[in-house]
């Protein structure tokens, strides 16, 4: 099977049947380049849309994909970063392996298709020139003969007439045999010229096209072969891949394991505890009966009638409100049914058990005080941590002044030694503020660390365990501190009712007298009161104390009768009287 055999007369046909090669060529070439374009939009798309979903830095976004579920799902994103790159991967293998490679052959084939065809061309111009010498010698072969035959029928002629003279005879007899001679000359030159044709004839059938069109045929076959081999190429661009976008989809599956739903269930305790205790159990207040009650501490409202002492501690007392509540004014209500103040208690939203737990205007305290202890101990534990890695940071600068230094000492040319000191002052100075600021941190998170047990204490008293230990006639200001609902009841009589909602500090310094003062304090840190219901102190100032701290961290102060609040017990040293604690 050969086009130069089967094909000789098609030159034209295979022309064009070549170019349509080339032409399909470069279409695969356009679809391998617009998919690497796809792979590349696939692949940026993948990574964008990973970004996107990406927890911002420093922000709360962050902090909350602490949960294995988001761990999970952040390392789905990064798979799927490394996912694109594998697209990208693909994208340029086939630019280099397939677009570069065959757009290069292409260049070459259109150069050996155009110099086949320009030999084929050659060969058909030639055979052309010589059917041209061959036809022209014919007919020139064929003139000789017609010009002899007419010099010899005049010849003969001339001989046959009596008339003509015999000069006229001779010379047509001599014009005969010239014509004659050239009619055999042509015939020779005719003769030539057809076997001449004929060797070149059979040489361009039988041996310049088959040649000519054996390499366009061969041209073609490559062609076919190596459009074959860049389709095999491109489907194994995308099969090298694949054992890694494998391991990108093992990742993810590995991912969704390690998801760990006990795990993220600790992280919402650790996150969220308050470390308070629920309140106790309320007591039964049997009203049927005239006899004096006693005064529980548990129970929903305090009732102080004619049967209750007033305790006094060297003064007129007055009730205290837990900090956060507000005292209500109103003129004397009439005693609701306990059913109705139990299903107001039952409907009520949850209080506030601390004063610290208030949501305070400006900025959040420095002691995080705001917050609830468990979440205050873990904040202060965090900054106590980030206050030493500054300083160890600052003492490995440090160390390097110093090693910079002596090497100054030892060798005056590479500099001043004097010129570190300023330097290294400052960085001892920068230690010892930071030393100062982590013990100070330190001794709340200790104060923290302290009372957190002490809450189960505190329940107790609550639910009315202490009730031998504290005279239920005497309420120690506890029950005025907290309630089970977290709010604060009082009774001015028995047919009154003051009921206290869970707001603001409105009216808790009133003009009533003052209480008495139970022991001194000096402030170790300059507090700035600037809520309502606190008071401000200067660092070293003397002032008495009124009522101590009852677990909630806090201690009201008075510095003269007109003024006085509460400033945090870790800001203060107290010295409570004995004859006021004996009491």
């Amino acid at each position: 099977m050969s086009w130069g055999t089967e094909l000789w007369d098609q030159f034209d046909n295979l022309e064009k049947h070549t170019q349509w090669g080339i032409d399909i060529l470069e279409k695969y070439i356009k679809f391998v380049k617009e998919r690497t374009e796809i792979e590349l939009s696939y692949a940026k798309q993948l990574r964008n849309l990973s970004k996107k979903y990406q927890p911002k830095k420093n922000s709360k976004e962050e902090e909350e994909y602490k949960y294995t579920s988001c761990k999970a799902f952040i390392s789905t994103l990064n798979e799927m970063n490394d996912y694109a790159g594998q697209h990208e991967v693909i994208s340029e293998n086939m630019a280099s392996q397939i677009i570069v490679d065959l757009a290069r052959y292409v260049q070459e084939l259109k150069q050996e298709r155009k110099s086949n065809f320009h030999d084929g061309r050659k060969a058909q111009q030639h055979i052309e020139t010589c059917w041209k010498q061959l036809e022209s010698s014919k007919r020139r072969f064929e003139r000789d003969c017609k010009e002899a035959d007419r010099a010899q029928q005049y010849f003969e002629k001339m001989d046959a007439d009596i008339n003509v003279t015999k000069a006229d005879v001779e010379k047509a007899r001599q014009q005969a045999q010239i014509r004659h001679q050239m009619a055999e000359d042509s015939k020779a030159d005719y003769s030539s010229i057809l076997q001449k044709f004929n060797h070149e004839q059979h040489e361009y059938y039988h041996t310049h096209i088959p040649n000519i069109f054996q390499k366009i045929q061969e041209m073609e076959e490559r062609r076919i072969v190596r459009m074959g081999e860049s389709m095999k190429t491109y489907a194994e661009v995308d099969r090298q891949v694949i054992p890694i976008i494998g391991k990108c989809l093992d990742g993810i599956v590995k991912a969704a394991e390690s998801i760990d739903q006990k795990n993220d269930s600790q992280l919402v305790i650790e996150a969220y505890k308050s470390g308070f205790e629920p309140p106790g159990d309320i007591e039964f207040e049997d009203y049927t009966q005239p006899m004096k009650r006693t005064v529980s501490d548990n129970s929903l409202s305090n009732s102080r009638g004619e049967g209750k002492p007033d305790l006094k501690f060297g003064g007129k007392s007055k009730g205290k409100l837990w900090p956060f509540i507000k005292k209500n004014k109103s003129p004397k209500q009439q005693k609701e049914p306990l059913s109705h103040r139990f299903n107001e208690f039952m409907t009520s939203k949850p209080k506030i058990h601390c004063f610290r737990s208030l949501k305070r205007g400006g900025a959040t305290p420095e002691d995080f005080s705001n917050l609830p202890p468990e979440q205050r101990r873990k904040k202060l534990q965090q900054k106590v941590d980030e206050l030493n890695k500054e300083i160890q940071k600052e003492m490995d600068q440090r160390d390097a002044i110093t090693k910079m230094k002596d090497v100054y000492l030892k060798n005056p040319q590479m500099g001043d030694p004097a010129s570190l000191d300023h330097k290294l002052a400052e960085v001892s100075q920068n230690i010892e503020k930071l030393r100062l600021e982590t013990q100070k941190f330190e001794a709340w998170l200790a104060e923290v660390e302290g009372r957190l047990p002490a809450r189960n204490e505190q329940a107790r008293r609550q639910s009315g365990l202490y009730d031998s230990q504290n005279p239920p006639t005497v309420n120690n200001c506890a029950q005025d501190r907290e309630s089970p609902d977290g709010s604060y009841t009082e009774e001015q009589s028995q047919e009154s009712e003051v009921k206290v909602l869970a707001t603001d500090f409105d009216d808790e310094f009133d003009d009533e007298e003052p209480l008495p003062a139970i022991g001194t304090c000096k402030a170790l840190y300059t507090f700035e009161g600037q809520n309502e219901g606190t008071i401000s102190v200067v660092e070293g100032e003397t002032l008495y104390v009124i009522e101590e701290d009852k677990g909630d961290g806090w201690t009201r102060i008075r510095r003269n009768e007109d003024e006085e609040g509460y400033v945090p017990t870790s800001y203060v040293e107290v010295c409570l009287d004995k004859n006021a604690k004996d009491s």
